[in-house]
């Protein structure tokens, strides 16, 4: 399988090792906006060769699969671009974090058949094509979104590559899933950036952090070293879901406020013992 990947930085660079490492692309082209981006990825054999995005004919002609790699604010016009030079056979899938925008510019197009919305549930806080990992997507989950919407040969191949690199698939329309992770990953880098500053603003002098951060804390805060390229466009393409939950969160945290406040012992035993049953979903 020829594929070519537009974007190589942590996630498309990291497809492309696990298309490489499980045998499936014979092989890969990268294009990247960045040169230094796209010849960084080839210098690491992430990729066997590279093209610049104004050369998107020339990178995508004769690709059995092409992934959309970019960050998420991108990617909807990307998609129509990549759609409108597409031969009969091609298949198109994303990989980005958010689906609404993406569904909605794509929805009439004459190709939209070939593009099988996909989101691997799997990421670092790190960026580039040196961030690449081997084996990052195995065993984690992936979303396909809309399948109704693709052709049943374009979402077997790509239910086939999924399953080939280790990753149960899971379906979802765009709706669902743009809600469903604004709950269990948005939301998270949000509370890290915000856990961030307030420790930052309080904390002064911060060698006095790194002395005493514990495990909990580094784990906790671990998320707010993602770049803002990546997380604005995702926060502002799910806007409105990142909105409701982040309300709920400031439910929650004034609850635990005042209980604290009060002095409510019994309160606060009942929340934090509600909230480990967590366990029962995350081992």
């Amino acid at each position: 399988m020829k594929v070519t990947i537009i974007g190589v930085g942590l996630i498309g660079g990291s497809m492309a090792w696990a298309l490489r490492d499980n045998a499936i692309a014979t092989h890969i082209t990268g294009v990247d906006s960045s040169p230094a981006n796209a010849a960084k990825a080839l210098e690491l054999g992430e990729v066997d060769s590279v093209a610049p995005l104004d050369a998107l004919d020339e990178a995508i002609a004769g690709a059995d699969l092409i992934v959309l790699a970019t960050p998420v604010n991108a990617i909807p016009a990307l998609a129509v671009k990549v759609l409108n030079k597409i031969a009969p056979g091609q298949t198109v899938m994303d990989v980005g974090s958010t689906k609404g925008e993406l569904a909605e510019m794509t929805a009439m197009h004459p190709n939209r058949k070939r593009l099988v919305l996909t989101h691997p549930m799997w990421g670092t806080e790190q960026s580039g094509p040196e961030a690449a990992v081997h084996g990052g997507f195995s065993g984690r989950a992936v979303v396909i979104c809309d399948r109704e919407a693709s052709d049943p040969a374009a979402v077997k191949a790509v239910e086939k590559l999924y399953t080939r690199i280790g990753m149960p698939v899971i379906y979802m329309t765009s709706e669902e899933q743009d809600m469903h992770t604004a709950y269990v990953s948005h939301i998270s880098h949000i509370t890290s950036y915000a856990l961030a500053l307030t420790v930052m603003e309080k904390e002064r002098e911060q060698e006095r952090i790194f002395e005493l951060a514990s495990g909990g804390f580094e784990s906790t805060v671990r998320l707010a070293k993602s770049p803002a390229s990546m997380w604005v466009p995702i926060l502002l393409q799910n806007r409105y879901n990142v909105l409701d939950v982040l309300r709920e969160l400031i439910h929650q945290l004034q609850i635990f406020r005042v209980m604290i406040e009060k002095g409510d012992a019994e309160g606060l035993t009942a929340a934090i013992e509600k909230a480990n049953t967590i366990k029962r979903i995350i081992k």
